[in-house]
Formats: structure tokens, sequence, C-alpha cells
């Protein structure tokens, strides 16, 4: 069992024919009582600084301990939106590349309509072409036709009568 600073202060040393001188003995004991004293306390300062910091370094732990877990799941959630944007970026490309094919199919078959169009555009061309040089051909041939020279002849004739009959009238 250890002394305490009491102990030290009672303590009672039995009594010898030349013994020590009494007055040196108590203030050595005085001095030693006052140094235990401050010896104690410092210990228990210390005691206490050293469950403090057990404390704080408890605390610590347990913040690392988080932090780490923290970390970890962070590097997992940015791994799970990095596969996530994987697999978003390959829909996209994939839906972009069947929208590209449809335009594409729409695009041909427009242009194949639109190339049907063309062609049936020039036969109706080429009909409407015939039947307009048909068309003028026979007016030219009407004009051409002697049918006019009489025409002109029967005029002539009816001036002639005209001018008949007005000089027998």
């Amino acid at each position: 069992m250890a002394l305490t600073p009491l102990d030290i202060h009672n303590k009672e040393f039995g009594r010898g024919f030349r013994g020590y001188d009494e007055d040196e003995v108590n203030e050595f004991l005085e001095q030693l009582v006052k140094d235990y004293e401050n010896i104690l306390e410092e210990n228990k300062q210390l005691k206490e600084k050293l469950k403090q910091s057990q404390e704080q370094i408890s605390h610590f732990n347990t913040i690392e301990e988080t932090l780490q877990k923290s970390i970890l799941i962070a590097q997992e959630a940015a791994e799970d939106v990095r596969r996530n944007s994987m697999k978003e970026s390959k829909l996209i490309v994939k839906e972009a590349e069947k929208n590209a094919d449809r335009i594409i199919n729409e695009a041909l078959t427009r242009a194949r309509k639109i190339s049907v169009e063309i062609e049936d555009l020039k036969k109706q061309s080429k009909v409407f072409r015939n039947r307009f040089k048909m068309l003028i051909e026979a007016q030219l041939d009407l004009i051409n036709m002697d049918d006019w020279d009489q025409l002109l002849v029967y005029e002539m004739e009816t001036e002639r009568l005209e001018v008949a009959a007005d000089q027998e009238n």
C-alpha cells in the first residue's frame, strides 16, 4: 500500500540514545510531505490528461473509421455513377444509331419516291411534248391547207360581185 502525505506527516520515530535531531527530521518530513503532495497532484493531473488524451484518441479513431467508411461509400458511389454513366452512354449511342438508321432509311425511301416521281414527270413531259407537237403540227397543217387560198379567192370574187352590182345600179 502506498504512503499518503498524511502517513508521512503523522509518522513518529522511536527515540534512541543519541538519535537524530528532532527539528531536522520534522523539517525534512515537512519537505517530504510537500514534495509527495506535489507529486501526487501532478500524478493526478497527468492521469486526467492521459484520460482526456485517450478519449480524444478514441474520438479521433471513431472519426477516422467514419471517414474511412465515408471514403469507401463515396468510392462505391463514384463507381456506381461511373458504371451507370457507361450504361447510359451506351444506351444513348444505341438510340442515336437507331435514330440514324431510321433517318437514313426514311431518306432513302423518300429519295426513291422522289426518283419515281421524277421519272413519272419525265414520262408525262414527253407525252405532253408529243401531244403539243402534234397539236402544233395539226394547226400548221390547217394553216398550210389550200382552203385558206380559196378563202382569199372567195373574198375576191365577192368583191367583184359587189363591184359588178354597183355598176349595174
